[in-house]
This record gives structure tokens, sequence and C-alpha cells, in this order.
């Protein structure tokens, strides 16, 4: 089955018909799709655990002047077990929970992330995509929400929408997932346990690694290799989520379908990166059905560029693709879609009252 663009909707080519929903886009993937393959996913496991050591070792063994390039290799050999952990937070990792659970907060251990918090709170991304007001991950702000906002929040705001976009991933990081208040109270055992076990881990680890390496330690094998992961997990998310053609939507007009099939990125970056995570750039199917492993995101992509292709957003990882989402895609205005800062400013004065 194809989808049909709707002709009632009033921009929007990538628009899928409101009868169409995200079962008539799950039932054309091949059931291969969905076969978890365990000596697969733990030879995933493997080869990045792998990758880490070595990234240490490069980080420990290298002369000075190579320690950036060690700590980015580092880093994002991290980025690609927190993949592995993304796999095991939505449960298509293994068939069994405990071992989704185990493997979650062991993968996600080393960047001092809670699992279930962060579980929880990508579940729910999941199931609100690119709807206003809902949407916790990367979804703008009105022009009256920030020009009502106070003063130091815009500077923030300002900040991760612009040229600074890959500090988005620490404040998402430190605002939503240490506090149990932000989850219900069925959730918050769960919550208060990987909290926990984040604070006693890093309360362990952190000063034995100043104490062993000194500042130059912390800073060479924690810090930079810890912002070079928040650094790809903003830019994931950013350029996931994030182009002038994509459109949020009201709660009121918000379909599914469109938002996980075409409200949605496919990023193509460097082979090496790719493969070292795990193909997370493939991130449509993803989106669909998150009972796709990891390992058959390429499968599903090419069933969707087969059946539904008319629909899907692809873009090349460059820094004029930041560079282009960073000028213009700062705030939202639900007629016209994104507008740059400049854009928002000139109409909230147009609009004001004399």
């Amino acid at each position: 089955m194809t989808g049909t663009i709707s002709s009632s909707q009033r921009t929007d080519a990538y628009t899928l018909t409101p009868e169409t929903t995200l079962r008539d886009i799950i039932d054309t993937l091949p059931a291969e799709c969905f076969e978890k393959k365990p000596l697969r996913a733990w030879w995933g496991v493997f080869y990045n655990v792998a990758a880490v050591a070595v990234g240490y070792g490069l980080v420990a063994y290298s002369p000075w002047y190579l320690w950036p390039l060690s700590c980015f290799f580092l880093g994002t050999a991290l980025t690609g077990l927190f993949v592995l952990t993304h796999d095991c937070g939505h449960r298509s990792f293994s068939d069994r929970l405990w071992v989704n659970d185990l493997m979650g907060h062991l993968l996600s251990l080393p960047v001092l992330y809670p699992f279930h918090c962060w579980r929880i709170k990508h579940d729910y991304h999941h199931a609100h995509t690119n709807k206003m007001s809902e949407d916790n991950a990367w979804a703008p702000l009105t022009i009256a929400e920030y020009e009502s906002a106070p003063a130091v929040f815009k500077v923030f705001y300002r900040l991760i929408r612009t040229r600074f976009w890959w500090l988005g991933s620490i404040v998402h990081w430190a605002a939503m997932h240490f506090d149990p208040n932000l989850y219900t109270e069925r959730q918050r055992n769960q919550v208060r346990f990987s909290i926990g076990l984040v604070l006693v881990f890093g309360a362990i680890f952190l000063p034995t690694l100043v104490i062993t390496t000194g500042i130059a330690g912390f800073v060479k094998f924690f810090l930079l290799p810890w912002l070079v992961y928040h650094f790809w997990m903003s830019t994931f998310t950013l350029l996931h989520h994030t182009i002038p053609e994509i459109h949020f939507k009201y709660p009121d007009q918000w379909h599914g379908a469109t938002a996980q099939l075409a409200g949605t990125v496919h990023c193509q970056y460097p082979w090496w990166f790719e493969w070292l995570c795990h193909d997370i750039n493939v991130h449509i199917p993803h989106h669909v059905t998150t009972r796709i492993p990891c390992y058959n995101l390429r499968l599903a992509h090419a069933s969707f560029e087969q059946n539904w292709g008319q629909y899907l957003h692809k873009n090349k990882f460059s820094w004029a693709l930041l560079k282009e989402i960073g000028d213009k895609c700062h705030l939202y205005d639900e007629q016209n879609g994104y507008q740059s800062f400049a854009e928002g400013a000139e109409k909230a004065k147009a609009q004001a009252p004399n």
C-alpha cells in the first residue's frame, strides 16, 4: 500500500490523508524488520565496547596534541553505546525485559544518564512527535511564548537554537532527568532507582578519576568525551526533527502517521560514523515503530523508499545544513512555519498595541 496526498491540507506535499494510520504504514514493512537477532545485538555491544576501550587507550597514550582527536573518537564511541541503550529503552534489544533494563543501565552509566528517566521521557517524545506544547525534544517556541519568556530563558533559548545547538542535550539531560516530580507516581520507583544508580556511580567514579589521574585526567577521560557525546546527541535530535519544511501541529490538528513518517528526517553521515552509532541516523522507521532493532533499520527504510518515498525527508550531514537550521529555525508560527528571531521580532512588533 502507498499513501496519497491530502488535498484538504494547507501546504504540505508531505501530509498523508487523515484516514492513513501508522498501522497502514507498518503493515507495508517486511516481517524481517521486527525480528530480534540476539547474536547481532550482542555483536553490536561487543564491537562498541571494544571501540570505547580503544578510545580510552588512545586518550591515555596519545601525545597531548592528539588529545582532541582521541577524545572525539571516545565520545563518538560512547554515543554508540547510548544508541544501544536506545534499543534497550524501546525493548527492541532483547525479548527479556530484565535484559533490556540491565543493559540499558550499564550502557548509559558512562555518560551519567538515568536510564528509566530517559526511557520514559523519550517514549513520550515518540507518542507526541512534532506536537506543539507536548513534544519534549527540540520543540520550538511560538513567537508569543518567546516574547513573554524571562530574559535569562531567552538567552539560553537563542544559544541552543543558533551556534550553540550542541548545548541542547546537556540542558535536556540536566532539566528533565533528575527530578522524580516530573514523572507519575507509578513511574517514580523506577526513576528513583535510575537516578540513585547514576549518583552513586558518579560519586565513586569521578572523584576516583581525579585522585588517580588529576584534573587533566578528568578533562580528557571524562569531560571532553562527555561533551562530544552531548554534541552528537544534540545534533541527532536537531537534524532528525528540524528543517524548514517540517511542520509542528497543535493537538487538534496533529496526525500521528504524518508526524512520524513525514515529520522525521533521514540524515546521511559518514559510513564509519553510521557503523559506530548503529544507524541511528536511519531514523524514520524507528519513529514509525520502535519495535525495529537498530540493525534492521536499513531494511525498513528501503521498504519506505519503495512504498512511501514521496513523504520522506532526506538530508546529508554537513555544516552548511546545521548553519541553515541555525539561521532559520528559531520560532514557530502556525500559519508560516519556522521563523527566524529577526522575523519573529518584526512580527511581534507589528502586532504590539500602539
